[in-house]
């Protein structure tokens, strides 16, 4: 994976946030806060909330925050949890997103992750990008092989459309997919994305 395939990614989804209208932003697997550091300075944001299990990667993101000027700085909120439990103070949000974090769950937890995410907190919009498996063997990634090691799965646009359109229709959402990164001919993009829109 590449540092700019990594910031195409961040780029698709600031843009896809910006193309919500979205002004409050939970980030599910914020890791060291890579995407909040993005969107905090973004005059149209008002709050962000970073949720991970990673304490070493939220204390990267919370010295990070010292960077960022005084007002980016007061929209950010950091929570150590889980992103496939419930949380009560997490409904309302205005869009979700889970970059590059659902391929680190074990499968058997996707069900949990939706019953939180799209059950109960029930953003307006949910943004969750994934490695597409079909354009490994560009990036030279062996095909007995994940992209990554703490990867559980990695999906084929096909299974990542199945599992995206399965959520959306048992949840109330209606969902588009893109590619993300260079894209070939046949195999699409590097990464994927899936934007659910809440109906009504």
């Amino acid at each position: 994976m590449t540092s700019a395939l990594h910031d195409a990614r961040l780029a698709a989804v600031v843009a896809a946030v910006t193309e919500t209208g979205a002004r409050t932003v939970l980030d599910l697997g914020c890791g060291s806060g890579d995407l909040i550091l993005r969107l905090a300075p973004l005059a149209a944001i008002t709050q962000i909330t970073g949720l991970d299990l990673d304490l070493s990667a939220l204390r990267i993101l919370q010295g990070r925050l010292d960077d960022l000027p005084l007002a980016a700085r007061a929209k950010v909120q950091i929570a150590h949890a889980s992103m496939t439990a419930r949380h009560a103070a997490l409904r309302g949000y205005e869009c979700a997103c889970l970059v590059e974090t659902i391929e680190h769950l074990p499968l058997a937890d996707l069900n949990r992750l939706e019953r939180a995410l799209f059950g109960d907190m029930r953003p307006r919009h949910v943004i969750v990008t994934t490695p597409n498996a079909e354009y490994n063997p560009v990036l030279g990634v062996p095909a007995h092989r994940f992209r990554h090691p703490g990867h559980q799965f990695e999906w084929t646009r096909d299974r990542f459309g199945q599992w995206a359109d399965g959520v959306a229709t048992r949840n109330g959402y209606a969902v588009t997919r893109r590619d993300i990164g260079a894209t070939h001919p046949t195999l699409g993009g590097a990464s994927q994305m899936a934007l659910f829109t809440r109906s009504g």
